[in-house]
């Protein structure tokens, strides 16, 4: 039995595919298993950080939550690049659209992530890193996209280290610099999969808009979940 660095993944590697959705919540984690994947097995419930391993039309895909912010998303995406082998990892999230043509229930694709975080500067770099996502994995999310009809965008967005931002202004000027919503974990994400010469991408459902005051239904919020699962677990495919 592996026992990661941290002591917050305990599995056997094998059990674990080549490609990982991860949700923030390890009970979104559990659902995506329970709903999506045949023969779910639990390979990690350390801290009640929920993974399983299943197979998805036929290949062998996991899913495992990240917990809330970079720092647990770098935490568990290190590990499982660079300690279980993993070689791929999809966020599914939910996130806060910024502009005026983003609709509640619509999927972001992140091509890229701003950030507030200081994690980019504890890497030896010459230059400020962009974290941006896998060409090939956000091609195949365009690609499951379109297939199975479901509005998106692509662009970059906003990962903050903070939810409750004291800077009020925060949102309003993200919107200016036309970055599309906000979130908290896919900066970390792709730092951590160029680090790692992994691959990443980072597939959003719209929860909730800032400027024009659209909110899903409780109904409403599980069907647009849905979908982002959906094209996740197509986007998986390429990879398992």
């Amino acid at each position: 039995m592996f026992e990661s660095v941290s002591a917050c993944i305990r599995c056997n590697k094998e059990d674990v595919a080549k490609v990982v959705l991860m949700p923030g919540d390890p009970l979104r984690a559990k659902f995506i298993a329970e709903h999506y994947l045949e023969d779910p097995i639990l390979f990690n419930d350390v801290r009640n950080m929920l993974g399983y391993t299943g197979t998805y039309k036929g290949r062998r895909v996991s899913v495992m939550g990240s917990g809330m912010g970079i720092p647990s998303m770098c935490l568990y995406a290190h590990e499982l690049y660079t300690q279980v082998g993993v070689d791929a990892i999809i966020r599914v999230g939910t996130t806060g659209g910024l502009q005026d043509d983003l609709h509640a229930g619509d999927i972001v694709i992140a091509q890229s992530a701003a950030t507030n975080s200081s994690i980019a500067s504890l890497y030896d770099s010459p230059v400020k890193l962009a974290p941006t996502a896998s060409w090939d994995m956000l091609r195949d999310a365009v690609r499951s996209c379109e297939a199975l009809g479901y509005g998106y965008q692509v662009g970059q967005v906003v990962s903050s280290d903070v939810f409750y931002n004291p800077r009020e202004d925060a949102p309003r000027r993200y919107r200016d610099l036309g970055l599309l919503c906000v979130e908290m974990e896919t900066a970390g994400l792709y730092i951590e999969a160029q680090a790692s010469h992994k691959k990443a991408v980072s597939i959003l459902s719209v929860s909730d808009t800032f400027f024009t005051g659209e909110s899903l239904s409780a109904d409403e919020r599980e069907k647009s979940f849905t979908n982002m699962m959906e094209v996740s677990l197509e986007t998986a495919l390429p990879y398992a």
